[in-house]
């Protein structure tokens, strides 16, 4: 699983946004820079580290031993939770697990050096695993 080894501030604030404002595209990291084939965002969500993970292992099986894969995503933005009964007041609970906040256009995964029927079958299924709606590009 993907967690920063060492963070500046263990929490953060919630930093709510309207689903106007989460909607919007990304400015950052839109094209396919690396491989030959990408997973690109179609809407908004926070993709959790297990959820990387799932789609990294479904990626790694098409890449084989010739083809190449780049995670265009890290989760850096901790999530907290309290424990179950516990009451109310008393602070913000504990870190529980990091999460990437992915808006409308950001390329999360890439890959190359595999054929493309091949590539578009394995981040089909990668995208399955995530918690958003996802389509596959190409490099222009």
């Amino acid at each position: 699983m993907l967690f920063p080894k060492k963070v500046k501030h263990r929490k953060w604030q919630t930093q709510r946004m309207s689903a106007k404002r989460l909607n919007r595209p990304d400015t950052r990291g839109t094209a396919v820079s690396f491989g030959s084939f990408g997973l690109k965002a179609l809407s908004s969500a926070r993709v959790t580290s297990n959820q990387i993970e799932a789609a990294r292992k479904v990626l790694t099986r098409a890449t084989a031993k010739t083809g190449k894969l780049w995670i265009r995503i890290f989760p850096d933005r901790p999530v907290t939770a309290k424990p179950a009964e516990v009451g109310m007041g008393s602070g913000k609970g504990d870190p529980k697990h990091y999460v990437f906040q992915v808006r409308p256009g950001r390329v999360l995964f890439e890959l190359d050096g595999v054929p493309e029927d091949v590539a578009r079958a394995h981040l089909r299924q990668a995208g399955m695993k995530l918690p958003l709606k996802t389509s596959i590009v190409t490099r222009r």
